[in-house]
């Protein structure tokens, strides 16, 4: 049994849930989760980790930077932000109609940088303990606290009215559906996500990534090539045995990562109690 993660380009329909359910029957394996969800209009780059011990590293890799490519409508807008929502086109003059130099200028004087972003109502951020998308399908207010996100890219590929193809590269919780309503209403034209597909997370690309039909243990990255990016130190037999049974070790460095006999086996922190040594956060 292996573990580690396996890179899956999710089709266009299903949930990113459906994924991981069908990689489940495939490789026989229950403990299979996802480094980030994808909407079911959504394609491109789904990250699992696959066995209890990558489930068990996931943090590490929450933060990590995506890059995506948008399909955006101009002259309309929606309730959801995207195609599933309740569409409402925008009439404009036909001289008024904004031009890939206008939406780019847009783009970098809005959008560029650390910006404060509201999700859309129809998301699964909790808001009062309750997920946004319950109380926006039963028609109540929702008071959307914003987040700080960050655009590092954001480059128009393509304008043809109302038609629009851009490629971004943001940190994590960047929502697309917001970027989108948000750059029609800069625009003063309107505009909905109509399509998204994610190319990159972090280091990994699409271009590595498998159809989920084709998902085999052959496919899986191991954990040991996951985690050779972390500091870490090798333990000592004595060392491992004291870290497996919950007892720290004398160790000053600033290592995240305890291996022993070439694998990783502890996500390791500093034990409070004693000053110069590290405990088990996690043994994987």
């Amino acid at each position: 049994m292996r573990h580690g993660f396996l890179l899956i380009d999710k089709p266009t329909g299903p949930t990113s849930h459906d994924i991981v359910g069908q990689v489940r029957r495939l490789l026989g394996e229950r403990s299979i989760g996802h480094l980030g969800t994808l909407d079911p209009f959504a394609s491109g780059l789904l990250m699992l980790a696959v066995g209890s011990k990558a489930l068990k590293v996931i943090e590490l890799f929450s933060g990590l930077e995506k890059e995506y490519e948008l399909d955006v409508v101009l002259g309309a807008v929606s309730t959801t932000y995207d195609p599933e929502g309740t569409i409402t086109s925008v009439e404009r003059p036909l001289d008024e109609k904004p031009t890939m130099s206008d939406v780019q200028v847009a783009i970098n004087r809005k959008f560029l940088g650390t910006i404060d972003q509201r999700p859309p109502d129809f998301s699964a951020v909790k808001v009062g303990g309750e997920r946004a998308y319950r109380k926006a399908r039963q028609g109540k207010a929702i008071d959307m606290p914003t987040r700080q996100v960050t655009i590092h890219t954001c480059q128009v590929q393509e304008c043809s009215y109302p038609h629009m193809r851009v490629l971004v590269s943001a940190s994590a919780g960047t929502y697309m559906r917001s970027l989108a309503h948000d750059l029609g209403h800069v625009l003063r034209c309107g505009a909905y996500l109509a399509g998204l597909r994610r190319t990159k997370v972090g280091d990994w690309k699409i271009e590595d990534a498998i159809t989920p039909d084709r998902a085999a243990w052959g496919n899986v990255l191991p954990l040991k090539e996951i985690l050779k990016g972390f500091t870490g130190f090798q333990l000592s037999e004595r060392e491992w045995n004291d870290i497996s049974h919950g007892r720290s070790i004398e160790h000053r460095g600033e290592e995240l990562v305890g291996w022993y006999e070439d694998l990783p086996v502890a996500l390791l922190e500093k034990d409070p109690k004693k000053e110069g040594f590290v405990k088990a956060r996690k043994v994987l």
